[in-house]
């Protein structure tokens, strides 16, 4: 097997496609091959098609395969462990090169940064940043005991040994570790400032942000002196949830209705489905900001209708405030139910209308900041926020 040729294939996809600028990857990759952290009975998860069994001893070419596509994640648990061979809430992965490369360029990793790797997961990370700083200054953690094994003796196998640790990367680094560089492989909703308190001012910390509206960010926030932490969107992504942090993410609809019954009834002449898929990611981030803390789904209905249900729920589970919107091919006007405290579909039209006279700005224009006293959202420059959560 070429496995270099592999690799450089891989490279050449992610540059054509825009996913990586910096041809340096190309030899990091190449000293910390994929396929080394990639189980050989696993699920090719690839973006936007069917997952699919993989097996390395009944088919090694399909295996092969996916492990080297760039849009391809390899789901490696299920249900925390729960479940060894079914393939519904994926709890752990290698994730798709199209994914992990943009993180790391962004965080842009110098030799001899102290990094803290944030979900160790197969191990992958925490080898591409050892071979990229020197793994004696690489720290990765994993909250996940029978995954932080594997991971182990992924990196044994390769001969990269950098620090690991098992807990929750939250709480249980030492104090008094500086580091550099974070390095974050999970879904956050709300950056911990524990991170931001151990990076030294110029560092950097790189996560994918995914607040309850929208699908999620690559986020680069860089360290003032005064302990602020502030940057822009950089694009879209997703990883699986930190795992203090998946709470209400995964609630059905229906437990919220259920807890808040009594509800108002009006209408409304805007698209509810707009607020979904409006490309660009410019009105999610407005979102975020306008309109906290608010998790969104269009669920369409299951027959060939049309037909779609824009649901609003406010973060924290069951008991909160909601909001339903019905699309109706055709109408001029559309059912809206709104329950709780806040009127959350009031808020999201305002807010869409807002972005609309902002002039429709792009993702790129907005920003996040992190202070010890939360996280706000800001268009164009820190000093101009939309909104705090």
């Amino acid at each position: 097997m070429d496995v270099a040729a592999r690799i450089d294939a891989l490279v050449d996809q992610l540059v054509a496609r825009g996913d990586l600028a910096d041809d340096s990857w190309r030899a990091v990759l190449r000293a910390v091959p994929r396929h080394l952290f990639a189980p050989p009975v696993a699920w090719a998860a690839p973006y936007g098609g069917p997952r699919r069994k993989i097996d390395s001893r009944r088919d090694p070419a399909r295996w092969w395969q996916a492990v080297y596509e760039p849009g391809t994640a390899v789901l490696t648990q299920f249900g925390d462990g729960a479940s060894e061979d079914e393939p519904r809430d994926p709890t752990s992965s290698l994730s798709a090169p199209d994914v992990v490369l943009p993180f790391l360029e962004l965080l842009h990793p110098l030799g001899g940064q102290r990094t803290l790797d944030v979900g160790t997961g197969t191990g992958w990370t925490a080898a591409l940043l050892s071979e990229r700083v020197g793994e004696r200054h690489v720290v990765s953690v994993e909250i996940d005991e029978h995954v932080a094994r594997q991971a182990a003796a992924n990196l044994e196998a390769l001969g990269v040994r950098p620090t690991l640790m098992t807990g929750d990367a939250v709480t249980c680094v030492p104090e008094g570790e500086a580091f550099d560089l974070v390095h974050v492989t999970c879904g956050v909703t709300t950056l911990p400032y524990s991170w931001v308190r151990r990076t030294r001012p110029g560092g950097a910390i790189v996560f994918p942000w995914m607040p309850d509206f929208s699908y999620g960010y690559r986020v680069r926030l860089d360290v003032l002196p005064d302990g602020v932490a502030t940057g822009r969107l950089a694009g879209a992504a997703g990883y699986m949830m930190l795992r203090s942090q998946r709470g209400h993410r995964t609630t059905p609809v229906g437990e919220w209705v259920d807890a808040v019954e009594d509800f108002a009834v009006s209408t409304t002449r805007l698209d509810p489905r707009l607020l979904w898929h409006t490309p660009g990611g410019g009105l999610e981030a407005a979102m975020t900001g306008l309109v906290p803390g608010v998790r969104a789904d269009l669920i369409h209905d299951p027959e060939p209708t049309g037909e779609a249900t824009l649901w609003l729920l406010e973060a924290g589970g069951p008991g909160g405030s909601w909001a339903s919107v019905d699309y109706v091919p055709g109408k001029d006007e559309f059912a809206v139910e709104q329950a709780g405290d806040r009127r959350l579909w009031d808020e999201a039209e305002a807010a869409c209308f807002q972005w609309i006279r902002w002039g429709r700005p792009a993702l790129e224009r907005f920003g996040l900041t992190v202070t010890p006293d939360g996280q706000r959202v800001w268009l164009d420059e820190p000093g101009n926020p939309i909104g705090a959560h």
